[in-house]
């Protein structure tokens, strides 16, 4: 049995979330559901850049909660890193980052 191959998380997501592979595996899996239905090529890469942008939107919720919760503990350095995760995870969300991916684009249209 041949298996598709699975569609591309946009290559500028891989790069500014190199240090959380853990949310680059939640776009994966978001990206694979939507290959996964049965819907025509421009409505999947539709379907997928919303899908995108919602999980980006709430990676940002989470790490504003995050900071939210460090700057409760007084920690200077916690407060760095969060803020900075923070920072990140806004810039992710910025669609122009992302959205021209050719990769995932070429993905729709040939599977």
């Amino acid at each position: 049995m041949t298996h598709s191959p699975l569609p591309p998380v946009p290559k500028k997501l891989q790069e500014l979330l190199h240090s959380y592979s853990g949310h680059i595996d939640r776009l994966q899996k978001q990206l694979n559901q939507v290959a996964e239905e049965s819907r025509s090529a421009s409505t999947k890469l539709e379907v997928a850049t919303w899908m995108l942008q919602g999980q980006l939107e709430e990676f940002a919720r989470e790490a504003k909660a995050e900071l939210e919760a460090v700057e409760a503990t007084k920690d200077a350095d916690a407060i760095a890193g969060a803020r900075e995760k923070e920072l990140l995870m806004s810039r992710a969300c910025w669609k122009h980052v992302w959205l021209g991916d050719e990769a995932l684009c070429n993905y729709f249209q040939q599977n």
